[in-house]
């Protein structure tokens, strides 16, 4: 009985078609659907990447450099310039300044923004650049007070509204005194480097708030901390490379250590002294 109940079984199975109605499809709107999701998933991937605004190259920092592509000798080829107090008039001269390679600057010169009066000079005027752009721009002692700066003063800025106004204010009242110096501003979320150049153009930190600057080479890791984004771990790292080192001869040297953050090194460098 057992043996007739499988070959039915079997028999069942192999006669019985359970076979579903095959499903007809348009392929050509098939076709039509997948190429419309296409589009819409390569729109969304565009609107996700980062957007580069028009700046001045005059105004790039570490942070601004490294986010563009930029090697920490170009940047800093940059800064040493522009610390002599020359000024960037062109596309070509900034090459020439900084060295950097006919690709990165094929990709970031159209984003470069020179003054109106730089890109349509009056043929007349025999001005110089440089003395052009000291004249455009306010000298310190023009400038407000970024540590007695209201809220309502911050929002004539173009780009400071209530909200990045609270913040800076928040920000500054961490510290007893204020800030030591504007380039602090870079620890505000929000503040684009277009808004800290301007921020810089109308405001300085002119009544600073005292402190005692740490030795380096001869900082313990309890002081280290007390630093802003430098922690435990970072600190360790920082005293471990100091004892390889025999020294730091540099703050440039810190930015070998692992881990170190790069782009905030100016922030950290107000903190210390070298010996």
């Amino acid at each position: 009985m057992l043996i007739l109940l499988i070959i039915g079984i079997q028999c069942f199975y192999f006669y019985v078609d359970f076979s579903s109605e095959e499903l007809s499809v348009n392929k050509t709107d098939l076709a039509k659907y997948e190429k419309e999701i296409d589009s819409l998933r390569l729109v969304e991937i565009e609107a996700l990447k980062p957007k580069t605004h028009p700046f001045n190259p005059n105004y790039i920092t570490d942070y601004k450099g490294a986010s563009l592509g930029m090697t920490n000798e170009e940047i800093d080829r940059l800064l040493v310039f522009r610390k002599q107090n020359n000024w960037i008039n062109s596309v070509k001269q900034f090459q020439e300044v900084t060295k950097i390679s006919d690709s990165l600057l094929e990709i970031i010169s159209p984003h470069f923004k020179f003054p109106e009066w730089m890109s349509n000079p009056d043929t007349k005027s025999k001005l110089t650049y440089k003395e052009s752009y000291s004249k455009q721009l306010k000298k310190n002692n023009q400038k407000e007070d970024l540590n007695k700066a209201s809220a309502q003063e911050l929002q004539k800025i173009n780009g400071v509204g209530e909200v990045l106004s609270d913040r800076i204010i928040k920000f500054r009242n961490k510290f007893p005194g204020g800030f030591i110096d504007i380039i602090q501003l870079q620890d505000v979320y929000g503040l684009t480097p277009e808004v800290l150049e301007r921020i810089n153009e109308g405001f300085a930190v002119k009544s600073p708030r005292t402190i005692t600057k740490i030795i380096l080479n001869k900082a313990t890791i309890d002081e280290l901390v007390t630093i802003q984004h430098i922690d435990y771990n970072l600190a360790f790292k920082i005293i471990e490379q100091r004892q390889l080192r025999e020294g730091y001869k540099s703050f440039d040297e810190l930015k070998k250590v692992k881990d170190f953050p790069v782009n905030k090194i100016d922030i950290i460098k107000l903190y210390l002294l070298l010996d």
